[in-house]
């Protein structure tokens, strides 16, 4: 878990996206219990309805499931779900707004690639 949460976003969304992060980078791996709400709130000093929501809204996507009186659990396609959704928000976030920037400024696709790649280069310096 992150040491504190920020005032940028809502504390329920910090917690999911920590979740979903520790998926992505294998810290928690499908099959293994995640913290439960509680566990959160008492490490945060939040309420544990606050962690709930976040929580909740993972069970909903099916990244999370319940075994009663056990905890939450991460589901076997948990990290190929979240790829995906990242995947499609990445590209209505970033790429989008680059081609319609890009065709503002008559920029082709060949162009937009060179710079790309070019990044690349630069990158590996």
């Amino acid at each position: 878990m992150k040491n504190n949460l920020d005032e940028t976003k809502p504390i329920f969304l910090q917690i999911k996206e920590q979740l979903e992060d520790s998926i992505l980078s294998d810290s928690i791996k499908a099959g293994e219990r995640v913290p439960s709400t509680n566990e959160f709130a008492s490490y945060y000093q939040i309420n544990p309805a606050t962690a709930a929501k976040g929580i909740n809204e993972l069970v909903m996507e099916e990244i999370l499931y319940k075994r009663r009186g056990v905890g939450m659990f991460v589901t076997e396609d948990a990290k190929e779900i979240l790829i995906k959704k990242r995947k499609q928000t990445f590209y209505n976030h970033y790429i989008q707004p680059l081609r319609q920037e890009a065709a503002k400024l008559h920029i082709s696709k060949e162009e937009l690639l060179e710079m790309i790649q070019k990044g690349d280069e630069t990158d590996e310096d």
